[in-house]
């Protein structure tokens, strides 16, 4: 249950993320108002998480496949640009989450 949490908190937290811009330094009410509550959520379910799951291996996945997630929501919905250097590095966190998770089961 604990997985399920967090990767509900890494949804959540991608989620507000990709809010921040539309926010336009939080001076728009809505989208600040679901951006801040989708951060409340994401650190609500780590806290959950966390109880359960070692806090490096949490933190690993939520920042990992969080960074993961929100280059792809910036490339398919907000426009950005996708290069070798970027998807490189991409890889490079994923294989540093996967690393983690290894040396966090023993």
């Amino acid at each position: 249950m604990a997985y399920v949490l967090l990767g509900i908190a890494i949804a959540a937290e991608v989620l507000a993320t990709s809010l921040i811009k539309s926010t336009a330094g939080f001076s728009r009410l809505w989208p600040t108002v679901g951006c801040l509550a989708g951060y409340g959520v994401a650190f609500l379910l780590l806290a959950q998480a966390v109880k359960e799951i070692p806090v490096g291996v949490a933190y690993a996945l939520w920042s990992g496949l969080g960074t993961a997630a929100i280059v792809a929501v910036g490339a398919v919905f907000l426009g950005e640009s996708v290069g070798l250097v970027k998807l490189t590095g991409i890889a490079l966190i994923i294989a540093g989450v996967v690393v983690v998770n290894l040396v966090g089961e023993h």
